[in-house]
Formats: C-alpha cells, structure tokens, sequence
C-alpha cells in the first residue's frame, strides 16, 4: 500500500435535496446560456504564457525570442533557473541564466513550463470563501499533476511536461462556477448545490477555456472526458487515461464507488494490475515532492 503521504479518506459526496434539483437546473441553464452567448467569463492565462506559446508555435522562433520574453518577468526567470538546476533535469553543470536554461531544457519543453508555472495566478479569488475553495482545487490539481508526471516519466509514449499541464488543468472548468458564486449568494452558501453545478458543468466549461485558449486537442479531452472512468475510445492509452490514474491515485474521487478497479480500462491500458487499490507509488515519493515544490506547492 502507498504510503500515508499519497493517501487522503475519500470525499463524502452529498445529494442535492429535491427542492434544490430545480434551482440546479436553474443555474446550469444559465451559465450554458451565457457560455453560448459569449457572456460567460472565462479565465484568461496570464499573458507572459500566451506570449511563449504563440512565439513557441511559430516554426521560425529561436531560443533567444523566447528568452526575451522570459526575462521580462523576473520572477519567472528565477523559478526556470531553479527547475533547470532541479533533481529533474539537473546537467553536468549549474546553470544561472535563462538562455542556458532554455538550451537544457528546450523550448517546447519551456512552453508547458512557464504554462504550468504561471497557472496558479489564475486560481484566485476576491471573496475570501471562493478563494479558499479556489486554494483547494489547486492544491488538488498539483497533486493530479504531480503524479501525472511521475506516471509520464515512466511510459515512453507520454511527455512528462504534458502529463504535468494535464494535471493542472483537468478541473480547470471549475473556474467560471466558482467565479459566478462570488455573485450569487444564495449558490455559494449551499455547497451541496455549488458542488452538483460543478459536476455537470465543469466539463463542457473546461472544453470551451481551453478552446480559447487555443491548446491542443489532446489536453481538450482531458478536461472534457477525466471523469469518465469507463472511457476506452480505443485500446491505447492517452494522457486522458494517464489523468485519470493519476486522479485514482490522489484519491479526489469517491473511492468506496470504485471498488471494483477491474472497470477502470485505464489502469490497464497504462499496464497497471487492477486487483489494487492503490497505486504503490512509494520510490516516486521525492521526485512527486519535487515537482510539487515546482508548482508552489
């Protein structure tokens, strides 16, 4: 069995009462309604990573036009240092600027990182109730992605930066829920509401942030189709199956309604056995607090 760290008592999910069930469909009517009609608002990412994905999208971009824009932020030059330095990719040689980094590290790589890096400015709020539930998906989501990574890490086809970025965004439909909630009192003071508008809503919201984000379809389907544990499209696995285990493994889901992990394709696609419970993920321990720590967290 995992060890204590990686283990957390499963959430206890609460059903709506019925006088509740219309004012649910009530408010997901809605924000649907908004959505199609361009009044929902969306988070947008921090504009330091617009800027690196789009230079890093055009065939034309060297590593100095991607290190100019990096060093513009010096916060962010600093953390990118550190990673390059990290147990993670640390060289032969320590590193101490941003060009040497992006030479260690390369600049896809350097994309999904500054994306990752940068996106916890995002998980924030005004009213001090949200920002604490804000605070608690992130801090789920560090963990998704933290073991996502490490899973990544270990199957040649996945990248790890792209498992890391999957993790994060995952719940990131959350967002524009928990953003309406700080204006409808009556929502965010029932929590069993909050959470049911989040269970339905969360992924065709994530699909839309993403799409105006412009990522690209594989990290789409991810927010869009994570919670769908009997998902098999086909018999490869992909970084939506790669969330998922990842997901099972922080114990964010309800385990008691899992039991039987033998209806789980993705443990098995990911060539995981399923007569465990657990994924024993205990010689991981370091480099999961690793990247954690590389997050913030």
């Amino acid at each position: 069995m995992a060890h204590q760290v990686l283990y957390q008592e499963p959430i206890r999910y609460q059903r709506p009462e019925e006088n509740e069930v219309i004012q649910i469909e009530q408010f997901c009517t809605e924000i649907l309604e908004d959505l199609n009609n361009n009044h929902l608002v969306l988070p947008t990412l921090p504009e330091v990573a617009l800027k690196i994905r789009e230079v890093v999208d055009d065939p034309n971009t060297s590593a100095a036009d991607v290190a100019k824009i990096i060093v513009t932020d010096t916060a962010l030059s600093a953390r990118l240092i550190k990673i390059a330095n990290s147990p993670l990719y640390r060289g032969r040689h320590p590193i101490d600027n941003v060009q040497m980094a992006l030479a260690r590290l390369g600049i896809t790589l350097v994309r999904n990182l500054v994306t990752s890096l940068v996106m916890e400015q995002i998980f924030q709020a005004t009213s001090e109730s949200v920002d604490r539930r804000m605070r608690k998906l992130w801090e789920q989501s560090t963990q998704v992605a933290a073991i996502a990574y490490v899973l990544a890490t270990q199957i040649d086809k996945f990248k790890a930066d792209e498992a890391l970025l999957g993790g994060l965004i995952h719940q990131i439909g959350s967002l524009p829920i928990l953003m309406r909630a700080e204006d409808t009192p009556e929502l965010l003071e029932n929590e069993t509401m909050l959470d049911e508008i989040i269970t339905q809503l969360s992924s065709p919201l994530g699909k839309a942030i993403l799409h105006s984000w412009h990522f690209p379809s594989e990290l789409v389907a991810v927010t869009a189709e994570h919670n769908n544990l009997q998902r098999n499209p086909k018999p490869e696995p992909d970084l939506v199956d790669v969330v998922i285990v990842a997901k099972l493994q922080s114990n964010l889901e309800d385990m008691e309604s899992h039991e039987d992990w033998h209806t789980i394709p993705a443990l098995a696609k990911l060539g995981f056995s399923t007569d465990i419970s657990v994924i024993n993920l205990e010689e991981n321990e370091a480099e999961i607090r690793e990247v954690k720590a590389m997050l913030g967290g």
